[in-house]
């Protein structure tokens, strides 16, 4: 479609809807003055669209096979190999499908988007190929990937690992299953309200939200510009250090990539922890929600630290759960903004895919065929428009009272420790055609309590595996200082060093 000037009935129309009144003569004279800009965009439908190069060209897919999909964690499978050498050299990694990988399907988890095809690769992408990795699929994500469960794909439920009638987490479901699995060594995640760490939590692996920025987000779907993150899933703490040393850094297009320090982060695997002072986080347990198995898993796991060398305190932070309600603020109207631009993340520098925004628009017309959590959201997200964006707003106000709140700690502290999540995984609901809207919402929205507040103050923040109970996992996670991702690893690696926590 190319651009044309409104007529002058479209135009009185236009500024009769804005409460203008506009005659014919009026009408005319606009419309002479407007020229200018219908020269500009009519220039603007000239040029090419400007896509970065895809590095890696030679790429096949295909869909997955029954027998290779048991946990319905792949959207489609790929064979694309990287350099001949690299420090990811021989490793297989799987993609959430939100992530662009020219020339193979995306689905992003929602039926409106099958067909679409990216038109060029995400930075992380050729980053991954660059340092030697092999990418050997999609997986599956939730449904625009606005769930802490996995039963709200188009595709079909994604089942954990552990115990195939329970959830994978969500909304990197696909990528946790796949891990857990050992159906590839790697896997990346994408993280607005804890999508890495929740279903790392339920699968049993190692899941890392950086820092907001370190990895750039250039290729990827997002919800809100300033709450996107995408990171490393793996099966051990070394890998995720590995991997993320391939990812990390600036790529001189994302804009949300700011004052960042990029380590060597194998490096801290290996360090003594001797005299770490890690802080649990006293409003992180004990929520109305909480598990009291999950509660003590995480205590217990707290005092393993402790055993091997690490100052272990409780401390109380009060607006850690004051933070629910501010990130609940922000993404609401964040993803009603992205939805009503059709996918585009406004008010942030970076490529965009033209082939995404025409393939999302029109969603408004399908949105029959969204899940129950997210008619939920939208239809939240369309009465909030009457306050103008007060809430969002006002959130953005007191940010900076919960980021400090966390860094007062952390000034004394080198992390905080709490549970991922407040409850281990849950049965997935039936398979059926209206499956019950309790069990998809309690999943959908219940899993985030302790993991949303970090991806608003942008603090790196890692699940690890700490035990299980009744046959599932139980997820711990550790914060550190902004991009101070060495300490989580040096912590995280004695401890898994440490312990077998499938025997705990």
């Amino acid at each position: 479609m190319t651009f044309k000037l409104p007529d002058r009935d479209e135009l009185k129309t236009i500024a009769a809807s804005m409460g203008l009144t506009v005659d014919n003569t009026l009408a005319e004279t606009m419309l002479e003055q407007l020229a200018m800009f219908g020269g500009a965009y009519q220039f603007m439908d000239q040029l090419e669209d400007n896509l970065p190069e895809i590095q890696y060209p030679d790429r096949s897919y295909r869909p997955p096979d029954p027998e290779e999909n048991p946990l319905g964690a792949w959207y489609v499978r790929t064979d694309l190999k990287g350099r001949d050498s690299g420090p990811l050299k021989g490793r297989t990694v799987a993609l959430k499908d939100n992530i662009f990988l020219a020339n193979v399907p995306m689905m992003n988890g929602a039926s409106i988007l099958e067909g679409f095809v990216p038109d060029f690769d995400a930075t992380v992408v050729t980053r991954l190929l660059d340092a030697g990795a092999e990418i050997t699929g999609k997986a599956v994500c939730e449904f625009l990937c606005v769930s802490g469960g996995s039963a709200t794909a188009s595709t079909g439920v994604v089942r954990n690992p552990h115990h195939h009638d329970y959830s994978a987490g969500g909304s990197s479901s696909g990528s946790a299953a796949l891990v857990a699995n050992g159906d590839v060594d790697m896997a990346l995640g994408c993280d607005q309200a804890g999508s890495v760490r929740i279903p790392s939590s339920f699968c049993g692996v190692y899941g890392m939200k950086a820092t907001h920025g370190l990895i750039p987000y250039t290729g990827i779907m997002g919800m809100e510009a300033m709450l996107d993150h995408v990171g490393p899933m793996t099966t051990n703490v070394r890998d995720n250090a590995l991997l993320l040393e391939a990812l990390a850094g600036y790529d001189g297009i994302d804009s949300r990539q700011r004052q960042l320090r990029v380590h060597k982060y194998t490096r801290a695997l290996d360090e003594d922890i001797s005299g770490m002072k890690i802080a649990m986080v006293k409003e992180g347990f004990g929520h109305p929600l909480s598990e009291p198995g999950v509660d003590r898993c995480v205590r217990d796991a707290a005092g393993r630290f402790a055993d091997i060398g690490a100052e272990v305190a409780e401390v109380s932070i009060p607006m850690h759960l004051d933070g629910v309600p501010l990130w609940g603020s922000i993404i609401i109207d964040g993803l009603w903004q992205t939805m009503r631009h059709n996918g585009l993340a406004m008010n942030t520098n970076g490529i965009n895919s033209p082939a995404l925004e025409t393939f999302m628009s029109g969603w408004q017309d399908k949105f029959d065929r969204f899940p129950v959590n997210l008619h939920l959201i939208l239809m939240l997200s369309k009465y909030l428009e009457r306050y103008q964006g007060r809430y969002y707003a006002k959130a953005k106000n007191h940010l900076p009272r919960l980021i400090k709140a966390y860094n007062d700690v952390l000034e004394e502290y080198d992390l905080l420790l709490l549970p991922t999540t407040l409850m281990q995984s849950k049965k997935n609901p039936p398979d059926a055609p209206d499956p019950a809207i309790d069990d998809i919402v309690f999943l959908a929205f219940n899993t985030v309590l302790n993991t949303c507040q970090f991806d608003i103050s942008g603090h790196p923040a890692m699940s690890l595996p700490c035990g299980l109970r009744n046959g599932l996992p139980v997820g711990m996670m550790l914060v550190s200082r902004h991009c101070d991702e060495p300490a989580i690893y040096r912590a995280g690696n004695a401890f898994e060093q440490s312990y077998n926590w499938q025997k705990i």
